[in-house]
Parts: C-alpha cells; sequence; structure tokens
C-alpha cells in the first residue's frame, strides 16, 4: 500500500507586525537603548502574524483543516484518525484534538502528538504508519503554534536578553494535511536523528510537573548558538542515510522545505548541505519561525506549482533534539 498526502493548507492570523514595532515594543517595556534595527539585522524576519487575544492555537488549526475538507470535498466524518500535531496546544487537557473536531463536526479517535517543532512531521508519519497498520484508512493531520504568546514582552539585562532571543523569532500559524491511501508515490522515505541528552539547550518549560504554574517558565528559553551547533553536528550523517538509501540527490528533487529559524540559519544550511537556494521556499522572512507549522505553510503554497512524479524532501527540526527528514513523491 502507497500512503500520501492527498490534501494541503495553512492558515495565518490577520495581524501582522513588524519587527521593528516588536523591538520598540520589548525596548520601551524593559527601559534598554536597543541599536536600530537590532532584532530585524540578526534574524532576517522583517515581520511575522500574531494571533489576538481570544485566538487560540486550535481556531488556526481549525481554519486550515477546514480548507482541506474543502479543497478535497471530503466529509469530516470520513476523517478516523485526527491527530493535533503541535508544539502548542490550547490546555493541559484535554487533548487540543478534541477541540479541534468538535469544531469540525467529525467523529474520528482524535489525540495530540507534541514534539516541539517536528510534531507535524511526526504526526504525518504517524498517521501513514496507522494507515499502513490497518487502524485507520483518512487521517487529518492538523497544527496550530502560537510561540509568539512564549515571547517575553520585557527583559530584565543582558544576560536574559541572551537566553530569551530566540523566542523573538517567533510568529504564528497552523497547517492541515490530508493522509490516505494512493495508487503511487506518496511518502517514500522517513528517517528520524535524536539526541536527547540535548533536551535542555531550549524550551518552554512551564506548564507540566516540573514548573506547573508561574510566568517565569511559560517563557521560551534557550540557547539559540549551541541549538544550531548540536544540529550542525548529529544532521550529515542524516542527509547520507537517506541519500545512500533512496538514492536521491539534491537534483532529484523538485523542492526542499526545511524547517526555518532565521535567515542567516537558513543560509548556512545552504552553504553545509549544498542544497540549491532555488529549491527552498522562503517564508521565515516574512512569518518568522512558525514552529512546527513552519513546513506545512512551505508546503501549502509549493503544492500548486507540483506536478505528479516531482518529489519533495522535508527536513525537520526540533527541540529536544531531533531531526528529521521525509520524501513525497506527487501522486
Amino acid at each position: 500500500m502507497n500512503v500520501g498526502i492527498t490534501g494541503i493548507a495553512y492558515a495565518l492570523p490577520a495581524r501582522e507586525v513588524p519587527t521593528a514595532e516588536l523591538q520598540r515594543s520589548v525596548a520601551v517595556a524593559s527601559g534598554l537603548m536597543l541599536p536600530p534595527r537590532m532584532f530585524e539585522q540578526a534574524t532576517g524576519i522583517k515581520r511575522r502574524r500574531m494571533v489576538a487575544d481570544g485566538e487560540y492555537a486550535s481556531d488556526l488549526a481549525i481554519d486550515a483543516a477546514t480548507k482541506v475538507l474543502a479543497d478535497t470535498g471530503v466529509d469530516p466524518l470520513d476523517v478516523d484518525l485526527l491527530l493535533f500535531a503541535s508544539a502548542t496546544r490550547d490546555m493541559a487537557e484535554p487533548a487540543t484534538a478534541h477541540v479541534v473536531q468538535a469544531a469540525l463536526g467529525s467523529r474520528a479517535h482524535a489525540l495530540d502528538v507534541t514534539n516541539a517543532c517536528n510534531s507535524f512531521l511526526n504526526g504525518i508519519d504517524l498517521a501513514r504508519s496507522m494507515i499502513l497498520a490497518g487502524r485507520a484508512k483518512r487521517a487529518l493531520v492538523v497544527t496550530g503554534e502560537t510561540p509568539t504568546r512564549a515571547m517575553r514582552p520585557r527583559l530584565d539585562g543582558l544576560a536574559q536578553a541572551r537566553t530569551a532571543f530566540a523566542g523573538f523569532t517567533f510568529g504564528d500559524a497552523g497547517a492541515a494535511v490530508l493522509v490516505e491511501p494512493v495508487a503511487t508515490g506518496g511518502i517514500v522515505d522517513v528517517d528520524a536523528e535524536t539526541h536527547s541528552e540535548h533536551w535542555s539547550a531550549g524550551g518552554i518549560f512551564g506548564g507540566g510537573s516540573r514548573h506547573p504554574r508561574g510566568d517565569e517558565h511559560t517563557y521560551f528559553t534557550g540557547d539559540g548558538h549551541r541549538l544550531r551547533r548540536i544540529f550542525e553536528t548529529i544532521g550529515a550523517g542524516l542527509f547520507e542515510r537517506v541519500a545512500l538509501r533512496t538514492g536521491y540527490g539534491w537534483g532529484d528533487y523538485a523542492r526542499v522545505l526545511v524547517h526555518q529559524v532565521t535567515l542567516p540559519y537558513l543560509d548556512h544550511f545552504v552553504r553545509v548541505t549544498g542544497v540549491p537556494k532555488d529549491k527552498l521556499e522562503v517564508t521565515v522572512d516574512e512569518l518568522g519561525n512558525t514552529a512546527s507549522a513552519s513546513l506545512g505553510v512551505q508546503l501549502a503554497r509549493v503544492r500548486p506549482a507540483l506536478e505528479t512524479g516531482d518529489r519533495v524532501l522535508l527536513v525537520g527540526l526540533g527541540g529536544g533534539v531531533s531531526l528529521m527528514t521525509m520524501v513525497w513523491e506527487v501522486s
């Protein structure tokens, strides 16, 4: 059986915030004098979308899911597996998948899948696996990311600025894919590399049993440079394995979609891996780091130009840390 992606859509909040405006807000709240355009020059991010008050991760997922079902003509009741695969969720309990399902009117087996910025790719892989195992026939995988709510509104000095700065790359977005059996192509290869000894390098450490309450742990904290060094160190072997196993080089892919944190990091990825830059779909400059929705947004944007038989390599990077690749051949 071949299993592939048969529908894809994304959703963005209406509110657009220029990076210069974000920097001014943080500087005023902190009482700091920051160099002009410091945030933008360091990240390459000009603007990003941010949810409004009363707008949640589930809302972005519902918007994207509604578009996918409408585009494919699939009745919500014909979906038998619904995965909310996101680093963000509406609440600790119940699973945000139930909020999405209630809005869509489906009755599928519903659960959350969470693995930082690799959540959406993990969700697609899990959906494919359950279909291959005979546990589902058609899956809807959705994500809704609102990481901008984990940005510190003010800074208490330079030391805190260093650990909080990666949070100022965030933007909000949602995405959804329909996953089901296909006649040809589909998801033809999946690989992952996990090095959990680096779990403390960055994250949002509140909301669980370690720090169940208190604002201090609800903001992103981490070392962006350390995370980059880790990914560089462990990533080379993954790409070599994929190439050896599939026989595909960069020229065999119509597009190469990479999780995007900052523009300088994406440029560095191109230099290190040798991937042709024209195969990328650059979104980080206009949308920021949209966590697990990053690859979903990119895939939805390139889909109209893809033809049957085209291959797409998706590359995920997630805190924890994990790397993941998925090769999708258009059916």
